[in-house]
């Protein structure tokens, strides 16, 4: 059972007040990947503790890197239902994880970092490993 909003704003206003895109909707988050002409990052948010600690303030570290995807999203996993789902099919074979991070370029997943690579890092790590892939796909 979802969560009352109020106990979720403060975390999705983590990621909202630093520019990120909530897609709350299956239309979103096609918008968001029928764009194949930039680069995105997409997080699968939750309210788990390495969301909270490892995450959403990796990714907010992430975007202060130099080279940088061109657009960020996040939705949210046992919240936004319908729009989460979504996003686990278009990203194909990738067992479901959450939370976790999706790099796309031209419309394709190229860099994925499932639960497993959150979870006991901490946020500067995983920004580092961020970077390391947004060198290599963001131009």
């Amino acid at each position: 059972m979802p969560y009352p909003e109020q106990m979720l704003a403060p975390m999705r206003a983590e990621l909202t007040s630093v520019g990120i895109k909530e897609l709350r909707t299956q239309q979103q988050v096609d918008e968001f990947f029928t764009n194949k002409s930039e680069t995105g990052l997409v997080l699968i948010n939750s309210v788990c503790g390495c969301a909270a600690g490892s995450a959403r303030p990796a990714v907010r570290i992430s975007m202060d890197h130099s080279n940088t995807p061109l657009r960020f999203a996040t939705v949210f996993a046992g919240q936004d239902l319908e729009a989460t789902a979504r996003v686990r099919d278009l990203l194909g074979d990738v067992p479901p994880s959450s939370p976790s991070m999706a790099l796309l370029k031209d419309g394709e997943l190229v860099h994925f970092v499932p639960r497993h690579m959150i979870e006991g890092r901490d946020a500067a790590t995983i920004a580092a490993d961020l970077t390391l892939a947004f060198d290599e796909y963001c131009n």
